[in-house]
């Protein structure tokens, strides 16, 4: 059974990438939404067009680059990825019988959480957490904004409430981080943590002499 990853249209898109490479390395089978902001986002921060007609090539060149944007920095298979056009409502993952381990949005925007939380259903993406979160499957919604406001807080709650796991993309620093790519992929890494895919995409907290409090 795949993995749903949504990309939607925050800031962040790097994210993504780490969440996916580490999915494909860890030889889960991904079925990826990609919504129409996120392309706008994506072209924004990467310049590459992500297009449904060749979206195979357009994920492969997206993959390889580093958060830095350097072309060729990874190379990734993506024969396990199944794309789904978000304006597909008809799509497998809109129906709770079609077979899915759970669900992540990475990154997730903050009209992405209303709209999961109120439950509208606007594209595939929002359709697809609804129907995980019916399912009782996890979901983990990685929003990416600052500052919050009240609503988007009340929507996270909600979506708390409901069984997703939120996790706000703050990266941290006791791992070591010398470089962008670390930063990111802490965040990845803990976003792959909440649903048990194993991964080595930071360095774990194992303690340290003289006591003192563990970060989070």
């Amino acid at each position: 059974m795949p993995w749903i990853v949504g990309v939607s249209g925050a800031s962040g898109t790097p994210y993504a990438a780490a969440v996916l490479r580490a999915l494909i390395d860890a030889g889960q089978s991904v079925d990826l939404v990609v919504s129409r902001a996120s392309r706008l986002t994506l072209l924004d921060e990467t310049g590459i067009s992500f297009r449904d007609a060749h979206w195979q090539d357009d994920l492969r060149e997206w993959l390889s680059r580093g958060a830095d944007g350097k072309p060729g920095t990874f190379d990734v298979d993506v024969t396990g990825v199944r794309h789904w056009s978000a304006g597909d409502l008809a799509a497998g993952p809109s129906s709770g019988s079609y077979p899915a381990k759970g669900m992540l949005i990475v990154p997730a925007s903050t009209a992405c959480v209303a709209g999961v939380a109120l439950g509208l259903s606007k594209d595939l993406l929002q359709r697809a957490a609804s129907v995980t979160l019916k399912e009782g499957r996890p979901l983990v919604v990685a929003v990416r904004e600052t500052p919050l406001h009240g609503q988007t807080l009340r929507h996270l709650v909600t979506l708390d409430d409901a069984g997703a796991t939120v996790l706000p993309a703050s990266p941290a620093f006791y791992a070591g981080a010398t470089h962008i790519q670390h930063l990111v992929d802490f965040v990845a890494g803990r976003a792959l943590d909440a649903v048990g895919v194993p991964h080595r995409l930071y360095r774990r907290w194992e303690g340290e002499l003289g006591g003192g409090s563990p970060p989070s």
